[in-house]
C-alpha cells in the first residue's frame, strides 16, 4: 500500500528514472466499509506525481471518484455501465495510459444497471479504458463472503500477465477469470471476510476451474478454424439475409439428417455415463435434439419439402463424414471425447445466433429477413440452458484430465470444428 506522500513520490520518482515497460497501480485509498485510508496531501502527490507516469491503474468506483474529486472533475453516482465507462475516460485523461474501473461496489442487472435489491445482482463488470477504447469483463455475481485482497491480487495477476507477454486486454482478463476462481474455491479461516484461494491453479492447469471453454476458444491453434466455422460465408448470408433459399433449404434437408446422427451420439454418451444424473442429462440433450427436428420439419414444410422427402433424402458426404466421425469418437473413445467431438456444434450455432442477432435492425419487421427465425432458435432459453449445461458438463470433467490428455482433446475438438466448416462449405454447394 501506498500509504504516504512521501511513498508515493519515491515510487514516481523510480519509475522516472528506470522507465518500466509497464507500471501497475493499485491505489488503495478507499475501503470496503468506505473508510478513507489515504491522507489528502498523499492523494494529492498520487494525482500529480504519479498517475502521468502510470501504465495502468485499477481504482475501484469509490476510489476513481476520489480521484476525480482531487482533480476538481466531479461525476455524479454511477448507476450503469455507461456511468463507468465515463469514469475510467475521465480517470485516463488525469495521465495513465490505461484504466480498469473495478465493478465490484455495485452488482449489475443483466441490463447493465444497478442492482437495487440482492435477487437483481446478477453480474459484475469491470471497464478497461486503453488506446482510446473501452473493454468490458462481465463475470456472474457470486455471493461469497472471502473477498479480502481481491484488489491486490488482481492487479498483481495483470502485473504478472504482462511481464509474460500478454496484451492489456488478454492480461486483465486472464487475472479476472484467476481472481474469479480464488473467490469460488476459497476456504472459511477464522472469522469475518477471508482471503481468496490463491493456488487454485497449482494442479499445472493452463486454466482456472470453470475457465476451460474460455482458454480453449483462445488459443491459436483454435482461433482460426473457430472464426471460420462461426463466420463463414453461409452464416454471414443468413445473417443479412442474402442467402438464397435454394441453399437453405438443402441445407436444413441435411442437418435434418445430421441431427438423427446426432442424437444416436447423445444416447451413445448416455451409455457411457458413470452416474444417473449423466445418464438423464444426455437424456434431456436427446430430448432437446427431438425438439429441434420437429422446427425443422415445420420449416421444411415452408420450403415445400414432404416429410417422406425429409426422411428418403441422400445424406451428402460432408453430412456423412462429419456425423461418423463424431459416434467414431464415441465408439473408440471415452465419455469426455465424446463430449469434445460434439462441443463445436453445441457451442458454435449458439454462438453464431447471438452474433448475427446482435446485427439484426431492431426496428425493422422481424420477417425482414428470411432467416431471422432460425437466428432466433439457437438463442431461445432452452437452447441457451442445453448450451449451458453441456459448457457445465464438460468444465466438471476436464479439470480431472492430465495436460497430455487435454492436448489429445484440442485435437477433437479443432477435427470437429473444421468438419463444421465442411458442412457450411456443402450449404454453399462449394
Amino acid at each position: 500500500m501506498l500509504a504516504s506522500a512521501g511513498t508515493i513520490q519515491v515510487v514516481a520518482d523510480a519509475i522516472r528514472k528506470y522507465k518500466p515497460a509497464c507500471s501497475i497501480i493499485d491505489p488503495v485509498m478507499v475501503a470496503t466499509s468506505g473508510a478513507r485510508l489515504l491522507k489528502e496531501e498523499a492523494v494529492k502527490t498520487l494525482c500529480a506525481e504519479l498517475l502521468p507516469v502510470t501504465g495502468l491503474i485499477t481504482p475501484n468506483i469509490p476510489e476513481a471518484l476520489l480521484l476525480l474529486e482531487e482533480s476538481g472533475n466531479k461525476i455524479d453516482n454511477i448507476k450503469d455501465l455507461d456511468g463507468m465507462k465515463r469514469l475510467a475516460k475521465a480517470v485516463a485523461e488525469m495521465g495513465p495510459k490505461s484504466v480498469l474501473i473495478k465493478g465490484g461496489h455495485i452488482p449489475l442487472k443483466k441490463n447493465y444497471e444497478v442492482a437495487t435489491t440482492d435477487d437483481e445482482k446478477e453480474v459484475l463488470v469491470n471497464v478497461l479504458y486503453t488506446d482510446g477504447d473501452f473493454c468490458v469483463f462481465e463475470s456472474k455475481y457470486q455471493v461469497a463472503r472471502n473477498t479480502h485482497g481481491t484488489g491486490c491480487s488482481l492487479a498483481s495477476a495483470i502485473a504478472c500477465n504482462v511481464a509474460n507477454g500478454l496484451s492489456m486486454e488478454r492480461a486483465v482478463r486472464a487475472a479476472g477469470r484467476y481472481v474469479e476462481a480464488g473467490i469460488k474455491t476459497s476456504v472459511d479461516l477464522g472469522k469475518g471476510s477471508g482471503p481468496i484461494n490463491h493456488f487454485h491453479s497449482l494442479n499445472i492447469m493452463p486454466f482456472p476451474p470453470g475457465g476451460f471453454v474460455d482458454w480453449l476458444l483462445e488459443r491459436e491453434d483454435v482461433q482460426q478454424v473457430w472464426k471460420e466455422f462461426t463466420e463463414h460465408e453461409f452464416v454471414e448470408k443468413m445473417g443479412d439475409g442474402t442467402l438464397p433459399v435454394e441453399r437453405f433449404k438443402f441445407y436444413m434437408v441435411q442437418d435434418y439428417l445430421y441431427l438423427t446422427q446426432f442424437a444416436r451420439a447423445n444416447a451413445l454418451a448416455g451409455y457411457k455415463a458413470k452416474t444417473l444424473e449423466g445418464v438423464a442429462a444426455s437424456a434431456g440433450i436427446v430430448t432437446h435434439i427431438h425438439t429441434e427436428t420437429k422446427l425443422h420439419v415445420s420449416e421444411c414444410l415452408e420450403l415445400g419439402v414432404t416429410m417422406d422427402e425429409l426422411r428418403n433424402s441422400e445424406e451428402h458426404q460432408a453430412c456423412t463424414a462429419y456425423s461418423r466421425y463424431i459416434l467414431d469418437i464415441g465408439a473408440s473413445e471415452d465419455w469426455l471425447a465424446l463430449q469434445i467431438a460434439m462441443f463445436p456444434c453445441l457451442l458454435g450455432y449458439h454462438h453464431i445466433a447471438k452474433r448475427l442477432s446482435a446485427l439484426q435492425d431492431p426496428a425493422a419487421p422481424r420477417t425482414a429477413n428470411r432467416y431471422r427465425q432460425w437466428i432466433d432458435n439457437y438463442i431461445a432459453d432452452d437452447y441457451t440452458q442445453a448450451v449451458g449445461k453441456g459448457m457445465e458438463l464438460v468444465e466438471g470433467h476436464i479439470f480431472k484430465q492430465s495436460p497430455s490428455r487435454i492436448e489429445e482433446l484440442v485435437k477433437i475438438f479443432i477435427h470437429a470444428t473444421k468438419m463444421e466448416c465442411g458442412f457450411w462449405d456443402m450449404g454453399m454447394g462449394a
